[in-house]
Protein backbone atom coordinates (compact mmCIF):
# COMPACT_ATOMS: atom_id res chain seq x y z
CA UNK A 1 0.00 0.00 0.00
CA UNK A 2 1.07 3.42 -0.95
CA UNK A 3 0.61 6.41 2.04
CA UNK A 4 -0.95 9.37 1.05
CA UNK A 5 -2.50 12.25 2.61
CA UNK A 6 -6.16 13.30 1.67
CA UNK A 7 -7.77 16.50 2.61
CA UNK A 8 -11.12 15.34 4.12
CA UNK A 9 -12.34 19.14 4.29
CA UNK A 10 -16.19 19.86 3.95
CA UNK A 11 -16.20 15.80 3.40
CA UNK A 12 -18.18 13.12 5.34
CA UNK A 13 -17.07 9.91 7.12
CA UNK A 14 -19.66 7.30 7.65
CA UNK A 15 -18.27 4.92 10.61
CA UNK A 16 -20.15 1.72 11.14
CA UNK A 17 -20.14 0.96 15.04
CA UNK A 18 -19.95 2.03 18.36
CA UNK A 19 -17.38 0.56 20.18
CA UNK A 20 -13.70 2.18 21.06
CA UNK A 21 -12.13 1.58 17.92
CA UNK A 22 -15.13 3.22 16.03
CA UNK A 23 -14.32 6.01 18.66
CA UNK A 24 -10.76 6.47 18.05
CA UNK A 25 -11.82 6.60 14.48
CA UNK A 26 -14.18 9.41 14.73
CA UNK A 27 -11.97 11.34 17.46
CA UNK A 28 -9.67 10.63 14.39
CA UNK A 29 -11.31 12.40 11.20
CA UNK A 30 -13.56 14.65 13.11
CA UNK A 31 -10.21 16.96 13.21
CA UNK A 32 -11.51 18.09 9.58
CA UNK A 33 -14.32 15.89 8.27
CA UNK A 34 -17.62 15.60 9.32
CA UNK A 35 -18.42 12.08 10.94
CA UNK A 36 -21.39 10.48 11.39
CA UNK A 37 -21.96 7.15 13.79
CA UNK A 38 -24.25 4.30 13.68
CA UNK A 39 -24.92 2.23 16.38
CA UNK A 40 -27.20 0.66 18.21
CA UNK A 41 -24.83 1.46 21.20
CA UNK A 42 -21.95 4.15 22.38
CA UNK A 43 -19.12 2.78 24.65
CA UNK A 44 -18.19 5.29 26.76
CA UNK A 45 -15.64 7.17 24.74
CA UNK A 46 -14.66 10.13 23.42
CA UNK A 47 -15.81 10.35 19.61
CA UNK A 48 -14.87 13.97 19.13
CA UNK A 49 -17.88 15.36 18.89
CA UNK A 50 -18.99 12.86 16.02
CA UNK A 51 -22.64 12.91 15.20
CA UNK A 52 -23.79 9.73 17.21
CA UNK A 53 -27.01 7.58 15.37
CA UNK A 54 -28.73 5.32 17.28
CA UNK A 55 -29.58 2.51 14.85
CA UNK A 56 -28.78 -0.88 14.10
CA UNK A 57 -28.87 -1.33 10.29
CA UNK A 58 -28.92 -4.77 8.81
CA UNK A 59 -26.44 -5.54 6.13
CA UNK A 60 -29.46 -4.85 3.54
CA UNK A 61 -29.80 -1.53 5.62
CA UNK A 62 -26.22 -0.16 4.97
CA UNK A 63 -26.38 0.90 1.65
CA UNK A 64 -29.15 3.33 2.57
CA UNK A 65 -27.37 4.60 5.56
CA UNK A 66 -24.46 5.17 2.68
CA UNK A 67 -26.87 6.80 -0.29
CA UNK A 68 -27.87 9.12 2.69
CA UNK A 69 -24.87 10.57 3.83
CA UNK A 70 -22.62 10.34 0.98
CA UNK A 71 -19.45 10.13 1.87
CA UNK A 72 -15.84 10.14 1.02
CA UNK A 73 -15.10 7.31 3.19
CA UNK A 74 -16.70 4.52 5.37
CA UNK A 75 -15.39 2.91 8.67
CA UNK A 76 -16.53 -0.56 9.27
CA UNK A 77 -15.95 -1.10 12.82
CA UNK A 78 -18.87 -3.02 14.22
CA UNK A 79 -18.59 -6.73 15.57
CA UNK A 80 -20.66 -8.46 13.05
CA UNK A 81 -18.32 -9.38 10.01
CA UNK A 82 -21.93 -9.46 8.05
CA UNK A 83 -22.75 -5.75 8.24
CA UNK A 84 -18.76 -4.54 7.75
CA UNK A 85 -18.83 -6.64 4.31
CA UNK A 86 -22.16 -4.83 3.58
CA UNK A 87 -20.89 -1.64 4.55
CA UNK A 88 -17.49 -2.18 2.24
CA UNK A 89 -19.46 -3.06 -0.41
CA UNK A 90 -21.68 -0.50 -0.63
CA UNK A 91 -19.22 2.10 0.29
CA UNK A 92 -17.39 0.84 -3.30
CA UNK A 93 -20.61 0.85 -4.87
CA UNK A 94 -20.83 4.40 -4.08
CA UNK A 95 -17.27 5.01 -4.78
CA UNK A 96 -16.01 6.15 -1.53
CA UNK A 97 -12.88 4.59 0.08
CA UNK A 98 -13.32 1.93 2.93
CA UNK A 99 -11.68 1.54 6.41
CA UNK A 100 -12.37 -2.02 7.29
CA UNK A 101 -11.37 -2.69 10.71
CA UNK A 102 -11.79 -6.58 11.15
CA UNK A 103 -9.53 -7.26 7.90
CA UNK A 104 -5.74 -7.20 7.52
CA UNK A 105 -3.43 -8.16 4.79
CA UNK A 106 -4.86 -8.79 2.02
CA UNK A 107 -7.63 -5.79 0.79
CA UNK A 108 -9.50 -5.08 -1.92
CA UNK A 109 -9.16 -2.08 -4.37
CA UNK A 110 -10.46 1.23 -2.22
CA UNK A 111 -9.32 -0.20 1.12
CA UNK A 112 -7.50 2.46 3.29
CA UNK A 113 -5.13 2.00 6.80
CA UNK A 114 -5.64 4.79 8.88
CA UNK A 115 -2.22 5.19 10.65
CA UNK A 116 -0.81 6.18 14.00
CA UNK A 117 -0.11 9.89 13.36
CA UNK A 118 2.04 12.77 14.94
CA UNK A 119 0.78 16.39 14.39
CA UNK A 120 2.83 19.25 14.77
CA UNK A 121 1.16 21.30 12.13
CA UNK A 122 1.53 22.29 9.34
CA UNK A 123 3.86 18.73 9.70
CA UNK A 124 2.48 15.10 10.02
CA UNK A 125 4.08 11.90 10.41
CA UNK A 126 2.32 8.74 10.35
CA UNK A 127 3.58 5.26 10.88
CA UNK A 128 1.76 2.11 9.62
CA UNK A 129 2.04 -2.16 9.77
CA UNK A 130 -0.31 -2.25 7.46
CA UNK A 131 -2.83 -3.68 10.29
CA UNK A 132 -0.94 -6.01 11.39
CA UNK A 133 0.22 -4.79 14.61
CA UNK A 134 -1.15 -1.90 15.48
CA UNK A 135 1.06 -1.77 18.95
CA UNK A 136 4.45 -1.48 17.03
CA UNK A 137 2.28 1.76 15.01
CA UNK A 138 1.89 3.64 18.60
CA UNK A 139 4.82 2.39 19.82
CA UNK A 140 6.84 4.05 17.06
CA UNK A 141 4.24 6.83 17.08
CA UNK A 142 5.39 8.04 20.63
CA UNK A 143 8.97 7.51 19.75
CA UNK A 144 8.77 10.22 16.72
CA UNK A 145 6.86 12.53 18.85
CA UNK A 146 10.21 13.66 20.50
CA UNK A 147 11.94 14.01 17.39
CA UNK A 148 9.61 16.51 15.78
CA UNK A 149 8.67 19.04 17.97
CA UNK A 150 9.02 22.21 17.31
CA UNK A 151 9.04 20.80 13.53
CA UNK A 152 5.68 22.83 12.50
CA UNK A 153 6.65 26.01 14.04
CA UNK A 154 10.10 25.26 11.01
CA UNK A 155 8.16 24.66 8.14
CA UNK A 156 6.23 27.86 8.97
CA UNK A 157 9.53 29.83 9.00
CA UNK A 158 11.04 27.59 5.79
CA UNK A 159 8.36 28.71 4.33
CA UNK A 160 9.05 32.37 4.79
CA UNK A 161 12.59 31.85 4.21
CA UNK A 162 11.87 30.26 1.09
CA UNK A 163 9.67 33.37 -0.12
CA UNK A 164 12.25 36.02 1.11
CA UNK A 165 14.90 34.44 -0.62
CA UNK A 166 12.82 33.87 -4.06
CA UNK A 167 11.73 37.79 -3.71
CA UNK A 168 15.75 39.01 -3.43
CA UNK A 169 16.13 36.94 -6.73
CA UNK A 170 18.71 34.34 -5.23
CA UNK A 171 19.10 31.39 -7.75
CA UNK A 172 17.23 28.31 -6.79
CA UNK A 173 20.55 26.36 -5.64
CA UNK A 174 21.50 28.73 -3.08
CA UNK A 175 18.26 28.93 -1.82
CA UNK A 176 17.66 25.16 -1.83
CA UNK A 177 21.68 24.86 0.20
CA UNK A 178 20.27 27.86 2.68
CA UNK A 179 17.22 25.84 3.57
CA UNK A 180 18.98 22.46 3.67
CA UNK A 181 21.43 24.51 6.16
CA UNK A 182 18.84 25.87 8.08
CA UNK A 183 16.65 22.48 8.78
CA UNK A 184 19.97 20.64 9.80
CA UNK A 185 21.17 23.09 12.16
CA UNK A 186 21.22 22.08 15.97
CA UNK A 187 21.17 25.79 16.65
CA UNK A 188 18.10 26.04 15.34
CA UNK A 189 16.28 23.28 16.23
CA UNK A 190 17.49 23.81 20.04
CA UNK A 191 15.77 27.39 19.74
CA UNK A 192 12.57 26.01 18.63
CA UNK A 193 12.70 23.81 21.64
CA UNK A 194 13.93 26.41 24.02
CA UNK A 195 10.67 28.79 22.51
CA UNK A 196 13.41 31.33 21.58
CA UNK A 197 11.32 34.68 20.62
CA UNK A 198 13.80 35.50 17.92
CA UNK A 199 14.32 32.33 15.94
CA UNK A 200 13.75 34.43 12.89
CA UNK A 201 17.54 36.29 13.47
CA UNK A 202 19.19 32.37 14.70
CA UNK A 203 17.86 31.42 11.18
CA UNK A 204 19.90 34.18 9.32
CA UNK A 205 22.39 34.15 11.59
CA UNK A 206 23.14 30.51 10.87
CA UNK A 207 22.84 30.86 7.27
CA UNK A 208 25.23 34.04 7.01
CA UNK A 209 27.57 31.31 9.00
CA UNK A 210 27.75 28.83 6.00
CA UNK A 211 27.89 31.72 3.85
CA UNK A 212 31.33 32.79 5.61
CA UNK A 213 32.96 29.25 5.51
CA UNK A 214 35.81 28.18 4.61
CA UNK A 215 35.46 26.07 1.25
CA UNK A 216 32.23 28.77 0.18
CA UNK A 217 33.35 29.37 -3.26
CA UNK A 218 31.69 32.70 -3.14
Amino acid sequence: MIPLLHDFTGATVLVFGGGPVAARKARKFAREARVVVVSPGFAERDFGGAERVRAAPSPDDVDGWVERFDPALVVAATDDETVNAAAADAARAAGALVNRTDRHGDREVGSVVVPATVRDDPVVAAVATGGTAPALSKHLRERIEGEIDGAGELADLVGDLREELQAADVPPAERRDAVRTVVRSSAVWKGLRRGDTNLQQVVRDVISFEDDSPGDPS
